[in-house]
């Protein structure tokens, strides 16, 4: 949700009481970032709040594809779900490649590449169609169907996809790309900071699976498949473009203006994404999705939109390691750091993320919180989550969205112009 006074662009994750004592960070040196096949991000956003939705008004800046627009008996709703992890004999999903680095970003079509690819992809690449429950305008009620598409990603049958496709149905039917249709589906978790949701078919194994590459490493321009339920009615169709922006911020809603959900971390692209698309894979030249399609512009040409995949990866993992569907939070509210918000604080750095609250009677630490307990402090400057940068590779609810509750991670900041770290072991957001 962005707004045009970018000092007042807070976003929390929960209420913040006043933080709790905790041991002051360590200085350290200052650590050579080795992060390479890095390239520069536009204006990133932070995304460590819930989806904020309303109902009325006219705010449409995107429209969430095909999810949010239930249509009546019969219409077509977009869905789509992801990708890859074996979960009986499941390694966890891994964030970089064996010596450390990632480049499956870095590789371009070839001519002939393209249909090889969505060969390799389309089999794991789902239509989900879901029963939802109405309420017509004289109080009777009944059922309508909503299309959309999904992506399977470990063999025994675990699918992510947009939360918006699945909200509000009372029964799921996946069908894959050589014609199964399953039945028994069950809605294993939503995530409460993103638009996402984790479906499980019930008693199957050997799936076909897509994998999951990294969007910290994706470059503006970058070549990139759309595949998805088109329309509700074309099952797997398949659109090219590229890469335009990363960090984007956008309102998305249903056709008329309601259901208004504030996404922000959003990869832009110009593949061409259509109602039904939404929960499908944005792909990469080395056949990985990068991001899962989420919602259109209505008011310009070839402006879509995706969730980077390295924001889903610690949940799922949670989910699939754990069985249980819980999102690792830091505990802290930020203003993402822009040269105008630099500028007016008097920051010493150009990016990163501010610790600050716009309520001068309130922390924007949460009380008890992980960040409160590892001792950060409002006025912090967070430049680091790992060795990858924040907002170059994305905002700190992405990148801390590649972990699991439970993990210790080291966050580095600048606190009085200093370069410190702090180990902040994570909890589950509530």
């Amino acid at each position: 949700m962005e707004s045009g006074n970018s000092n007042t662009e807070i976003k929390t994750e929960v209420a913040n009481p006043a933080p709790s004592p905790a041991p002051a960070p360590t200085p350290v040196a200052k650590q050579a970032d080795d992060w390479r096949n890095y390239k520069p991000k536009n204006n990133p956003t932070p995304d460590n709040h819930p989806p904020r939705k309303r109902s009325g008004g006219g705010v449409a800046a995107a429209i969430v594809i095909g999810v949010l627009a239930l249509l009546v008996a019969g219409g077509a709703l977009a869905v789509s779900i992801l990708n890859m992890i074996n979960a009986k004999n499941v390694q966890p999903v891994a964030t970089v490649s064996a010596d450390g680095y990632y480049t499956g970003n870095s590789i371009e079509f070839e001519e002939t590449s393209i249909a090889n690819i969505v060969s390799k992809v389309t089999p794991a690449v789902v239509s989900i169609i879901s029963e939802i429950r109405t309420t017509s305008y004289f109080g009777y009620s009944g059922t309508s169907q909503a299309s959309g598409t999904g992506m399977i990603v470990t063999p025994d049958g675990y699918i992510i996809t947009n939360k918006h496709v699945i909200d509000g149905a009372r029964s799921v039917q996946v069908v894959t790309d050589s014609g199964d249709t399953y039945d028994n589906v069950e809605i294993v978790g939503t995530d409460p900071l993103n638009d996402v949701a984790y479906l499980k078919i019930k008693n199957v194994s050997n799936l076909p699976t897509i994998p999951l590459g990294d969007s910290k490493t994706i470059a503006v321009g970058q070549p990139v498949l759309a595949i998805g339920n088109a329309l509700g009615a074309y099952q797997n169709s398949v659109t090219q473009g590229i890469i335009g922006g990363t960090g984007r911020s956008v309102e998305a809603s249903d056709s008329n203006g309601q259901n208004v959900e504030y996404l922000t971390d959003m990869l832009q692209t110009d593949a061409a994404i259509n109602p039904g698309n939404s929960g499908g894979p944005l792909v990469n030249a080395a056949g990985e999705v990068i991001g899962i399609n989420t919602a259109v512009s209505t008011d310009a040409q070839g402006l879509g939109f995706a969730i980077p995949i390295s924001a889903v990866k610690g949940m799922l993992n949670s989910i699939i390691d754990n069985g249980k569907a819980e999102r690792a939070y830091l505990g802290l509210s930020y203003l993402a750091i822009t040269s105008e918000v630099a500028k007016e604080f008097q920051l010493p750095v150009s990016q990163g993320a501010y610790i600050h609250s716009d309520n001068n009677r309130q922390s924007a630490i949460v009380s008890g919180g992980p960040a409160a307990k590892a001792g950060l402090k409002d006025g912090d400057i967070i430049t680091k989550i790992g060795n990858i940068e924040v907002g170059r590779a994305g905002s700190i609810a992405t990148l801390v969205g590649e972990y699991k509750v439970g993990d210790t991670i080291q966050v580095t900041i600048i606190r009085d112009k200093e370069e410190m770290y702090v180990n902040v072991t994570l909890e589950a957001y509530k």
